[in-house]
């Protein structure tokens, strides 16, 4: 199989010109800061919100358990990113090997995925530039965000990849920064203190709140798999694709417990546990309010929360793009910019999206959660749909596609996937347990969905045939 298959066929009149295809220009340097990038937030924010519920011991157990999920998940997704490179990314592999319904599982999953983390993260940014301006409503600087980072994602791909990996640099850099200045007010006696809900070791108490932590644990890792829907921008997929996951998510889990056990050392961490912006906060601790350190971490750390929001925007433009040129969405939205090549319908139909969301507390906030942590689970819930269907395709196209082009195989098989599925599994049951009226949202948009599938057969029938999305007897 080629690496790349570019679509061709018929088109609106309006778009006769356009290509269908999207432009071979990352590498696997630029693919890594793409993966990590989409990640990276979470190392900023929205992690801390699991120590309302489980303590820092008991979310430590969660975030290990998170941590093992992800990286037996990213080792075996490779294989089907690899094999099948595809903007739809997940929609593309459940396609494949499902059918037309899987394939809308799969790509209803991951629009509510790559849709609800941005406004999360927007809001962060807005939390983070309120500690500079704090008669400025949050808000404001979140909807500024959509408009500048839509505009940038616009004008090209191989631009927007290259900021992605400059602010992706400065994230990291801007993380070890935090750990080194807050060490000499760390201590161990800090981080154990009141460290399991409860206050015992794995009472009824300590064990409920850790799988409630389970959403926040996974923010550390959420969007990782977006990469995937790059491979058709990436040169040579089958050897990029590898290089960039696996260094990614060695990166990201080494961030992750990095940042949370240094901020839970420092002083009260209950005083983090629920608020958008807890390294400024776990800083100010140790340096004080006035210190230069503390507004250096404010405004460096705007690139971390900056890399994830465009990073998640080029993730969410692609799928919303792949899934309108298969004919799950309008054709409308599958339009490319005729001066730029990209999705710029997909970008701003992800954009007014993300902004409703924002602006509409009243709409999401259930359970006594604040707004931030309730579209974190929202997208959360998204994810692990994804992750599950992602690993029963794997299966699937071993079983039913044993020629396929396999570049990259999954180390350990069946068992890295089989602990991803399992461990995936737990964490739905436990979201769904904790958070009973955002998966009724959840399955209530997904049901809308649906009904849309079912009406529209004849516009996937019409849409330009894609071998990518065709399983092979």
């Amino acid at each position: 199989m080629a690496p790349v298959l570019l679509l061709t066929g018929s088109v609106h009149k309006k778009e006769s010109a356009m290509s269908t295809g999207l432009k071979k220009v990352l590498g696997p340097v630029q693919l890594w800061g793409i993966a990590v990038g989409l990640v990276i937030s979470g190392e900023y924010f929205g992690w801390s919100y699991g120590w309302n519920t489980a303590g820092t011991l008991g979310f430590l157990v969660a975030t290990v358990l998170v941590a093992t999920m992800y990286t037996t998940f990213i080792f075996s997704f490779t294989e089907l990113s690899t094999a099948i490179p595809h903007a739809g990314g997940p929609f593309a592999y459940a396609r494949r090997a499902f059918g037309p319904t899987g394939g809308f599982v799969a790509g209803f999953a991951t629009l509510v995925e790559f849709v609800f983390a941005p406004p999360a993260i927007a809001l962060a940014i807005g939390a983070y530039l309120n500690v500079q301006f704090p008669t400025v409503n949050p808000k404001y600087f979140a909807l500024a965000s959509y408009v500048i980072f839509i505009a940038l994602n616009w004008v090209g791909v191989g631009i927007a990849a290259a900021f992605e990996l400059f602010v992706t640099v400065l994230a990291i850099f801007e993380l070890l920064m935090f750990m080194g200045v807050v060490t000499p007010g760390w201590s161990l006696a800090n981080f154990m203190a009141h460290g399991w809900a409860g206050g015992e070791v794995f009472n009824g108490a300590a064990i409920s709140g850790i799988f409630a932590s389970i959403p926040f644990a996974i923010w550390f890792f959420l969007a990782i798999e977006g990469a995937a829907m790059a491979a058709e921008e990436a040169r040579d997929p089958h050897r990029t694709i590898p290089i960039a996951y696996t260094t990614g998510i060695v990166t990201l889990v080494v961030l992750a417990f990095g940042v949370m056990i240094f901020a839970g050392g420092v002083g009260d961490w209950r005083q983090l546990a629920n608020i958008n912006d807890p390294l400024p906060q776990a800083m100010k601790v140790v340096v004080g309010e006035s210190s230069g350190w503390l507004h250096m971490l404010v405004w460096i750390g705007l690139f971390g929360l900056i890399a994830s929001f465009h990073g998640i925007i080029m993730g969410y433009s692609r799928q919303i793009f792949a899934l309108a040129r298969a004919g799950y969405l309008p054709r409308y939205f599958a339009g490319l910019s005729p001066r730029f090549n990209t999705p710029h319908r997909a970008l701003l139909a992800g954009g007014v999206i993300g902004v409703v969301a924002i602006f509409s507390d009243e709409l999401v906030q259930f359970g006594g959660q604040t707004l931030t942590a309730n579209i974190v689970t929202m997208a959360v819930l998204g994810a692990i749909v994804m992750y599950l269907i992602s690993m029963a395709a794997l299966f699937k196209l071993r079983r039913t596609e044993p020629n396929l082009e396999r570049t990259y195989r999954a180390p350990f098989y069946p068992v890295f996937p089989a602990i991803a599925f399992a461990l995936g599994a737990v964490c739905l049951g436990a979201m769904v347990w904790f958070n009973f009226m955002l998966t009724v949202l959840f399955v209530v948009l997904m049901a809308l969905a649906y009904g849309y599938f079912l009406a529209t057969g004849a516009q996937r029938q019409a849409a330009a045939p894609d071998a990518m999305l065709t399983t092979v007897a």
